[in-house]
């Protein structure tokens, strides 16, 4: 009988067999930086009350600031302003550092920074339980002192925020492929100005506007009702006598590039009068993107007029979006009304919808009484129990 050698099953059959692998850990950073404008009009909201920066994500986890102007808890009687860290998203057990940086604004950079990115292995990140947890200091600084130093300009603080979620990857992760960004929007624009592909052609009060039924039937399901119905067949014209020109090319750049146009007056600020307001750029565009189906440009249009919501302005606002069912902004408006009752009912806006809108102006008496109790989000995260580092500073 012959016998053949396995080195498997002979010298190496003592040993174990060997392999490899890695794992990574690291921070993904982000920065927000939250300016507040009209500082002394938010003093004497309350203690305990904040205000809210926009919400940002870093590390898949959506974050946002609270400044306290009054402070956060009773017992230090307003004598300090607080500031917060909170996770808005729903997440659990978050590990993450944190920095807060008032910004010093004589150029001098003397910023006033707390930060935690450099704790020890031993103490290590801190753990955010969930959705509503904050991190902060309720003693940032004493309101007195901030007031006379050069962290207040014309009347505004400006905070920075630098959020480091831990993360892991593994080593497949490591050489990984960069792929950039989408370009379509780009090479979509650019079919406007090829009218060699061009198949139907728009008029309106004159002015002539060429397009590619495809992409505007794939935009639209108006639009492509339209064409399946024969309108603009044999490339005749399309003659719209309902808009301006400048609305209708506001129309086609959304549809091809997905942004809005900054035009000189989409950022106007307007008197108060319904009149003013039914004329803004922003509000025809808003009444095009609601009649042709186009719901991103319609919320695009929404957080413009959001900026235009006053005492006076408000039950106007509220008109422009019943016409055009805006339902995000008619939400913000019900709610600044509530908030702001006594003033808003003794306005012209008020007696404006008295007068001609008695329907909407039940409504929003109607919301009013269901928001009596505090401000829903502010009672929220006040009944969420701090984390440790709330407790120590």
């Amino acid at each position: 009988m012959t016998l053949y050698y396995n080195p498997m099953t002979e010298s190496g059959k003592n040993l174990p067999s060997l392999t490899d692998s890695l794992s990574v850990t690291e921070t993904v950073n982000g920065t927000h930086n939250f300016e507040l404008k009209g500082y002394s009009l938010a003093k004497g909201m309350g203690i305990g009350k904040f205000i809210a920066s926009e919400t940002f994500t870093v590390g898949g986890h959506q974050w946002a600031i609270y400044f306290y102007p009054d402070g956060k808890v009773p017992s230090d009687n307003g004598v300090y302003v607080s500031i917060f860290v909170a996770l808005v998203s729903e997440s659990i057990d978050v590990l993450a550092l944190f920095e807060l940086k008032l910004h010093d604004q004589s150029g001098k950079g003397n910023d006033l920074v707390y930060s935690h990115f450099g704790r020890s292995l031993e103490n290590g990140p801190y753990t955010i339980k969930n959705r509503g947890c904050i991190w902060g200091y309720k003693r940032f600084f004493k309101r007195k002192d901030l007031e006379t130093s050069t962290f207040v300009k014309d009347d505004s603080l400006k905070i920075s925020c630098t959020v480091g979620v831990l993360v892991m990857s593994d080593s497949s992760l490591l050489n990984s492929i960069h792929v950039p960004e989408s370009d379509i929007g780009t090479d979509l624009g650019m079919l406007l100005d090829y009218e060699e592909l061009c198949d139907v052609t728009f008029s309106i009060n004159g002015a002539k506007f060429r397009a590619h039924k495809l992409i505007l039937g794939a935009r639209s399901t108006v639009l492509e009702t339209w064409f399946s119905n024969g309108v603009g067949k044999d490339n005749s014209e399309i003659v719209l006598d309902d808009m301006e020109p400048k609305v209708f090319k506001a129309l086609l750049q959304f549809i091809y590039k997905d942004t809005l146009i900054e035009d000189e007056e989409l950022h106007l600020s307007v008197s108060s009068s319904m009149a003013s307001l039914s004329e803004l750029y922003v509000t025809k565009v808003l009444a095009a993107a609601h009649k042709y189906d186009l719901p991103r440009l319609k919320l695009m249009c929404e957080s413009v007029l959001c900026k235009h919501i006053s005492i006076n302005s408000v039950a106007h606002i509220l008109v422009i979006c019943d016409c055009y069912e805006a339902t995000g902004l008619k939400s913000t408006c019900l709610q600044f009304s509530a908030e702001n009752l006594n003033a808003v009912m003794q306005s012209d806006g008020f007696k404006y919808l008295t007068q001609n809108y008695p329907l909407m102006q039940a409504e929003l008496l109607k919301t009013v009484v269901e928001c009596m109790e505090p401000y829903i989000g502010e009672q929220k995260h006040e009944s969420v129990k701090s984390q440790s580092s709330d407790n120590g500073h």
